[in-house]
Formats: structure tokens, sequence, C-alpha cells
């Protein structure tokens, strides 16, 4: 299974799980058109409520990732957005590389930097732009 929402990071579920579909289908992993676990099955494999899974299944619908087809499931939406955004995340690579090697340059472990990326993103989430 490609999704593993961590519970322990203070991110919300449904959040966690957007973002793992998101980067599935920006490193290749899901391509265009290819249906996503149905929202029982993955609920049960992950052992969490439906509900999460239908939540984040619905705000990916929203913002055009995926489509939501009654009685069939859902698909990695076949929109160039889509496309543009597995390219910005090649762009970005060697930025988020050269931010790692700085901080560990300076003796952060990688767990650290994992959680000041979670950090910082969850405060830009919640309003609180930070830089």
């Amino acid at each position: 299974m490609l999704f593993r929402p961590n519970p322990s990071l203070g991110v919300p579920i449904y959040l966690q799980l957007m973002e793992q579909v998101k980067h599935a289908i920006e490193t290749g992993a899901l391509r265009p058109g290819e249906q996503l676990p149905g929202i029982r099955p993955l609920a049960e494999e992950l052992i969490m409520n439906p509900n999460t899974v239908a939540k984040a299944y619905r705000e990916l619908e929203h913002e055009g990732v995926i489509e939501l087809r009654h009685g069939a499931g859902a698909f990695v939406s076949a929109q160039p957005r889509t496309k543009k955004l597995a390219e910005a995340v090649r762009d970005a690579q060697p930025v988020v590389a050269a931010t790692v090697k700085r901080l560990r340059g300076r003796g952060l472990t990688d767990e650290e930097i994992r959680r000041l990326f979670e950090a910082e993103l969850a405060g830009m989430r919640a309003g609180g732009r930070r830089g």
C-alpha cells in the first residue's frame, strides 16, 4: 500500500492521506486515470474511520486531484494541473536537498529536520505563515 498516515505527527490524518495521494501522483506511483483504493477497504487496511478516508477523497476531488465516480470509485484526475504539479515538485527537489544538506551540516538529525519541515507546514496551513 502507498499510504501510511502517522497519528503521532500532530497533523490530521485526512491531511496526511491527502498529501500522500498527491505525492504518489507527483512521483508517478499513481497515474492519471488509475483507480484509488475504495474508502472502506483503505480504512480497514489503515485501521481508521472510513469517514476520514471519505473526507480526504472529497477534499482531493474539490482540489481537482481525483475524480469521484458514483458507484465506480475514486480515480486520479487526468487534468493537466497534475502534470504541472509534478513538474513543480521535480523543480523543487534540488532546493529541498540543499536545505537538508545545510541542516545536516549544522548537526541536525533527519528526524529533527523532518519535524522542522512539518512544523513549518502546519504553521503555514494554520494561517500563521512563518518563514
